[in-house]
């Protein structure tokens, strides 16, 4: 495995893991929380990009990304950023550049 995929992969699991976390309760919530993880899990094909400096994302990546839900991808990333501080680490702060 290249140096950029071991690199990205834990990304790429933490995101699935976050997206396994969002269960829901109601039959139709617990439908959408399943699609969320399986489109989340599509997103596989983006983590080339995801290392800063990477390449322009393809067509590929940009076709599993328009078939997330916005709502599961922000769910997803709030919780995920809420994952330093439930291991004693430092809030995740990122800056603009």
């Amino acid at each position: 495995m290249s140096g950029i995929m071991k690199s990205v992969l834990p990304v790429v699991m933490l995101i699935l893991v976050v997206a396994d976390q969002t269960q829901v309760i109601t039959k139709t919530e617990a439908q959408s929380s399943t699609n969320c993880a399986a489109t989340l899990g599509n997103l596989n094909v983006c983590a080339p990009f995801l290392i800063p400096g990477g390449a322009t994302p393809g067509s590929e990546c940009c076709t599993a990304l328009s078939t997330v839900d916005r709502d599961c991808l922000c769910n997803t990333l709030r919780i995920a950023s809420r994952i330093p501080v439930q291991c004693n680490l430092p809030p995740l702060t990122c800056s603009a550049n």
